[in-house]
């Protein structure tokens, strides 16, 4: 089944409505949490993160009550339907407990297990970016390309750590030196949403990370995709509606930095 152009034009509409007042949400309570923060940062970034969370909610599902919801906090509505909403009201929360201002709203709409909606923004710096499959990705109703750097050892990078990099082996320390060595730099920012938002507006040429939740993702990806670059897994295969490890470039790079990354899971496995 298509989906219809005046479904997606008012999913749309909803879907930016929601990300902006997430947005609001969050940084009226981070602002306020710089003035309080010593009354627990725990409980600040939860009371942030589920108040935006049911902003959103509330917008999305007064408008399309029979879709389906895969939210951070609240987990998967389960029905019968062929869209599903993918919601992270908070992404960057470790930034955001420390008083950090880089932290986003993602919001992104798939239709039979594939992304046609996304908005991602950026509180702090009140930018919005938007994309629609086949319709292109602006940033704040302007259009955004991709970088045309050739070469990876001139391409500036961003990635991300797992919460569990302690325990588990699979740390990304590897790959983000061996990154490192290859390329004219390597960025952290916090924020997966960003990254790839970043990536599609042509300020970053590529960005991988691993054991991601969706949301982190759906939004994001498309955004890539939608700015002419290149998004897959890392080992090169086409991105799940729903997946977890990632590769996003600007395409001309994408092909060396898989290699760098199979190299390292080569090594790894040989340990």
């Amino acid at each position: 089944m298509i989906a219809s152009a005046s479904t997606l034009d008012q999913a749309y509409r909803v879907a930016v409505e929601a990300a902006l007042e997430a947005g609001r949400i969050l940084r009226w309570h981070f602002q306020r949490g710089l003035e309080i923060r010593h009354k627990g940062e725990i409980d600040l970034v939860t009371e942030a993160d589920v108040a935006a969370e049911r902003a959103a909610l509330s917008r999305i599902q007064g408008v399309f009550p029979e879709h389906a919801v895969l939210a951070e906090e609240s987990g998967e509505m389960d029905r019968a339907s062929p869209w599903l909403w993918v919601v992270d009201p908070l992404d960057g929360t470790t930034n955001f407990a420390h008083g950090f201002p880089v932290f986003s709203v993602s919001i992104a709409l798939l239709h039979e297990g594939q992304r046609v909606l996304g908005v991602v923004y950026d509180v702090m710096r009140d930018e919005l970016f938007t994309a629609r499959r086949g319709e292109g990705a602006f940033l704040n109703g302007r259009p955004i390309r991709v970088t045309r750097t050739p070469r990876l050892e001139d391409a500036l990078l961003v990635t991300g750590f797992p919460y569990d990099r302690q325990e588990s082996p699979l740390d990304n320390t590897r790959e983000f030196v061996a990154l490192l060595r290859r390329c004219h730099g390597v960025l952290r920012v916090g924020s997966a949403a960003l990254d790839l938002a970043s990536v599609a507006a042509g300020r970053l040429d590529g960005y991988w990370e691993f054991r991601l939740s969706p949301w982190d993702l759906a939004a994001g990806a498309l955004l890539v995709e939608e700015a002419g670059g290149r998004v897959t897994t890392p080992q090169g295969d086409p991105l799940p509606p729903l997946g977890t490890d990632i590769v996003a470039t600007n395409g001309l790079i994408h092909a060396e930095l898989l290699e760098v990354l199979s190299a390292c899971r080569a090594g790894l496995s040989k340990r």
